[in-house]
């Protein structure tokens, strides 16, 4: 009998700096991939048009992430283009990178999710986690690997 199982995990690493470019907090968060991004990953792999992920959203809700979720709760400022995404570890990651430049999510964030869309489109995956205050000149910047893992 083969019995083989897939494992997703995903992590983002979050990094506010202050206008001077100063560091003023970092942290590792692990993620969801919720049922769209399941959805999406079996879609690219028959061959499908569906969009590729180019797009990441921050926002305020303290809501638990679940799998059932299609888009962030309470979203701060629009979606941001993707500034980088890359194959990483052997091909069986991939590390989506984005930056939040002064003025834009700012707030009290608690969310974030990954999109294949500006607007609408699949949501691949959503975290919650303990308040980053982005001040109006701060950046954010979100580097979010999702890790393929055979168990």
């Amino acid at each position: 009998m083969i019995n083989e199982n897939l494992k997703l995990s995903g992590q983002l690493n979050i990094v506010l700096k202050d206008k001077a470019g100063n560091v003023k907090e970092t942290r590792e968060v692990k993620n969801l991939v919720v049922d769209t991004g399941l959805a999406f990953i079996a879609s690219r792999m028959t061959g499908t048009s569906k969009a590729v992920m180019s797009h990441m959203a921050l926002g305020s809700s303290t809501t638990a992430a679940a799998a059932g979720q299609t888009d962030l709760a309470s979203v701060l400022g629009s979606r941001e283009a993707l500034d980088s995404t890359t194959l990483t570890g052997s091909n069986k990651a991939v590390a989506y990178v984005s930056s939040f430049e002064a003025g834009d999510a700012t707030g009290a964030v608690t969310e974030a999710g990954i999109f294949n869309a500006s607007s609408g489109g699949d949501m691949l995956c959503r975290t919650v986690f303990s308040v980053v205050n982005k001040g109006a000149d701060d950046i954010m910047s979100i580097t979010w690997t999702i890790t393929l893992a055979a168990s």
